[in-house]
């Protein structure tokens, strides 16, 4: 069955994300901490103040796997879930996706965008300088 949303007045099938939602992202934060984890595992570990069901858990978790973020195997009566990217290949993925979309496939214009519209401390923009100068080290090699 597919998932729906009203758009409008219009329902029409929920698009498919390739990168993770909010609730995706709670659930591969607990499997990056853990390495691995049955769902009565996740259940536990979400925080008290925003609970899901075991059901809601075992849903997503098949999601994920199917999106590619999860693989599982079959340890006595439960399946154990465990992550096959990490959070920073996930981080990465959001980024390019966000440059993909919103920016004409430009990483310039990502990172003008923060330069111009986030504050930035002397620490990060030290950090930035070293990173530009080290990439044109690399490429005048």
């Amino acid at each position: 069955m597919k998932s729906l949303i009203v758009y409008g007045g219009i329902v029409m099938p929920r698009k498919k994300s390739p990168t993770l939602t909010e609730a995706e992202l709670r659930l591969m934060n607990i499997l990056w901490e853990k390495g691995k984890a049955t769902v009565k595992d996740v259940v536990s570990a979400l925080p008290k103040e925003q609970p899901l069901a075991y059901s809601t858990v075992l849903t997503m978790l098949r999601i994920l796997e199917r999106k590619g973020y999860l693989r599982h195997e079959k340890q006595s009566r439960a399946f154990v879930y465990y992550p096959i990217i990490g959070h920073d290949e996930a981080r990465r993925s959001v980024v390019n996706e966000i440059v993909s979309r919103f920016f004409d496939n430009s990483p310039e214009l990502l990172v003008l965008n923060i330069l111009e519209n986030e504050r930035i401390d002397t620490e990060e923009l030290v950090r930035l300088r070293k990173m530009i100068q080290s990439s044109e080290e690399e490429e005048a090699l």
